[in-house]
């Protein structure tokens, strides 16, 4: 997801032909549902083994790292690579930080408190949120069970279906006077976003559960197979005969696969690639061990940093006139760019190991042993 993430981001020509390689689903539902599952996961067990306080606490110290990191992003677009792409004519840039250019200090102070989400700088702010009530809802599924959960998780992304996060940012604009538009609030409609969320939060959650988990049999789950691999199938030929737009004058049916509200049938189309990988993981997983991509995604946050900046960057320094790029000058932009994160995930992943090292408490005494 993060590769694929870094072809489609970086301004070359492969940029739109990686976009939705698999069917009309993009590597932001696997970045987000895989971040889920691990938080459920990891975290679901902590909350079992040392208590739903020190669960809460970790989970909004994650929260404040992913913070930070994005604070820091928004300060060197702001004040760094914005005035080197003004220098250099790179409009790429410059109109992507627009609402910061008309007022600086409202666009600052609305980063910073995540209302004003510029293009590319969109998903840390929703993955900060969705962290903060992470507890809560943990809380509350081993409280109560997860149907509540996703009755309310099915309501929301309903309410999304209509636009009612419109609906309720001009309701909060107009108590507290707020600046900008709803379009300078990001793509992702969060109300939407965070069923795929709360799915991820439970297949994690379920995956490290005391009890085993129900299996269908064989002839059940054949079914299920056999659905999913003719939805995908169907999908992946219609998306890369078509485009990454379902349809071209049909806005009631591209609005079915929608990528910012998280449409329906992209929902169906993400679930049949989920059910396929499921049936495929003792592959995925033998093929993973001797990859460099599990590197990668072990740093997934310093990864996903770096390629935003080297991205961003890009942006800046590539101005309006600039001569068009060739294929053998895009193909060494992402090597590059892919060498780059790489060496990015060794160094994180190094460093955590240190840390990790350092803080391992020290024996109270010498063991007689070893007098």
């Amino acid at each position: 997801m993060l590769v694929l993430m870094t072809i489609t981001h970086l301004p070359t020509a492969l940029s739109a032909r990686f976009g939705q390689p698999f069917g009309f689903v993009s590597a932001a539902e696997g970045f987000v549902f895989l971040s889920a599952f691990l938080v459920g996961s990891v975290y679901g067990r902590m909350a079992r083994e040392q208590g739903y306080a020190k669960m809460r606490n970790a989970l909004f110290g994650r929260a404040a790292k992913v913070y930070a990191v994005h604070a820091g992003l928004l300060v060197l677009l702001f004040l760094v690579l914005v005035p080197l792409a003004a220098s250099r004519g790179a409009h790429a840039l410059t109109d992507l930080a627009s609402f910061y250019l008309s007022d600086p200090r409202a666009a600052l102070l609305g980063g910073l408190t995540l209302l004003y989400n510029p293009p590319l700088l969109d998903i840390l702010p929703m993955y900060v949120l969705f962290l903060a009530v992470s507890p809560w809802v943990l809380r509350q599924s081993a409280r109560r069970g997860w149907a509540p959960c996703f009755a309310a998780g099915i309501a929301l992304w309903l309410f999304a279906q209509f636009d009612g996060g419109h609906f309720v940012y001009r309701a909060l604009a107009a108590a507290l006077d707020l600046r900008g538009d709803y379009t300078q609030t990001g793509a992702f409609a969060l109300f939407a976003w965070q069923l795929l969320w709360l799915v991820g939060l439970w297949a994690g959650r379920r995956s490290v559960a005391r009890a085993p988990a129900p299996r269908a049999g064989a002839a059940t789950r054949s079914a299920w197979l056999g659905a999913a691999m003719v939805v995908a199938a169907v999908l992946f030929a219609w998306r890369h005969v078509a485009g990454q737009v379902p349809s071209e004058t049909n806005a009631a049916l591209n609005a079915l696969f929608d990528k910012w509200h998280l449409g329906p049938l992209r929902l169906l189309n993400f679930a049949a690639l989920a059910v396929l990988a499921m049936h495929a993981r003792e592959m995925l997983m033998a093929w993973a061990r001797n990859s460099s991509l599990v590197q990668m995604g072990r740093a997934s946050l310093a990864v996903f940093s770096a390629h935003l900046v080297v991205c961003l960057l890009l942006l800046a320094t590539v101005p309006d006139d600039a001569v068009p790029r060739s294929g053998t000058l895009d193909a060494a932009v992402l090597t590059g760019t892919l060498v780059t994160l790489y060496a990015v995930a060794r160094v994180a992943l190094r460093r955590s190991k240190g840390k990790a090292r350092d803080e391992r408490p020290m024996p109270l005494a010498i063991p007689r042993t070893a007098r």
